[in-house]
């Protein structure tokens, strides 16, 4: 999906214009992948059919706390506190008054030595918002399929870190799923066992549970993750966080995944097999209410989610003009 600019970027600390927002071509994040980034979402305000009220910003210091771990894992230090970092976004969004928007920011080993070594490259942090929508179908459900490639191994790569360099396994994922005719992959782990999306992780519901993947599984810790699952438990919906064989797939009665950029997104058929009746079913749907629910302010933020931020939305330039 092409990105639709905006003004500002944020930059160690500082707004730049959009076009001023570059890096050296021999930065060490080109040559060895040594970036770690977050994607969060920020969502108007309102009841539908009315002019936005304003936008929140869906588990800012989750995500924001998920960068600094990323960072951590791969011993590039920010010397910026948590805090600062969720300024700084509600500080770019503001800026922009772009909403209902995307939010990357990423933190990256800079120019300085060339060499596999990151430890003498400066660390470089950005963050950018635009206007994004959906990534993914909703109702009307994606057809995917089951992946070659596998999610990486334990102890090769930390899947516990959103880190650039693991989203090179994501493309060649992704890549192969729209060849052959696909919305997306769904990847297996080393031993066989269901893994995630390219970008997303996985949900499956059977007799009324929900069953997803543990993180052992070379899952991500999503916050979308996070957030259905709390969503299922206050409905009395029970969790399993188990080993999931593949074959479940194929007899699972909903299926859908879960993202910052998918969002709660709804599975028609995997590898050609109809799931159910292919249509959204009780579970998954009942829980894509709720989310969606509370992100766009038609219920109340009852957990906390959400954290404003003072814009003038596309409805209420409409409405002013």
């Amino acid at each position: 999906m092409p990105i639709q600019t905006t003004e500002y970027i944020w930059h160690n600390g500082t707004l730049i214009p959009w076009a001023d927002a570059n890096i050296h071509v021999m930065s060490h994040v080109v040559h060895y992948g040594s970036s770690v980034f977050e994607g969060i979402r920020c969502y108007t305000q309102g009841e539908e059919g009315s002019p936005a009220q304003g936008a929140g910003i869906f588990r800012l210091r989750e995500h924001m706390h998920r960068f600094i771990d990323s960072a951590r894992i791969y011993r590039m230090p920010l010397p910026y506190s948590l805090d600062q970092l969720c300024d700084a976004v509600v500080e770019v969004v503001e800026s922009n008054g772009a909403a209902p928007c995307y939010i990357r920011p990423v933190a990256f080993r800079g120019y300085g030595e060339i060499g596999v070594n990151p430890l003498k490259s400066p660390v470089e942090i950005y963050i950018a918002n635009f206007p994004w929508g959906n990534f993914m179908p909703h109702h009307g459900g994606a057809d995917v399929c089951v992946s070659s490639w596998n999610r990486l191994a334990p102890n090769t790569m930390p899947s516990l870190a959103k880190a650039g360099a693991n989203y090179m396994n994501s493309q060649l994922i992704r890549m192969e799923a729209e060849i052959n005719g696909y919305a997306e992959g769904i990847a297996l782990d080393r031993n066989g066992y269901l893994s995630e999306g390219s970008g997303e992780n996985l949900f499956l519901v059977r007799e009324g549970k929900l069953y997803t993947s543990p993180l052992a599984n070379s899952v991500l810790n999503g916050i979308t993750r996070a957030s259905i699952i709390q969503l299922a438990r206050q409905f009395g919906i029970e969790v399993v966080e188990q080993a999931l064989p593949r074959e479940l797939l194929y007899v699972c009665d909903e299926a859908f995944f879960t993202g910052t950029a998918a969002e709660v997104s709804h599975l028609r058929s995997v590898d050609r097999i109809l799931i159910g009746d292919g249509t959204m079913g009780p579970v998954t749907t009942l829980l894509h209410d709720e989310f969606f629910g509370l992100v766009n302010g038609r219920k109340a933020d009852r957990f906390g989610w959400l954290t404003p931020v003072r814009i003038k939305t596309a409805e209420q330039e409409t409405v002013n003009a």
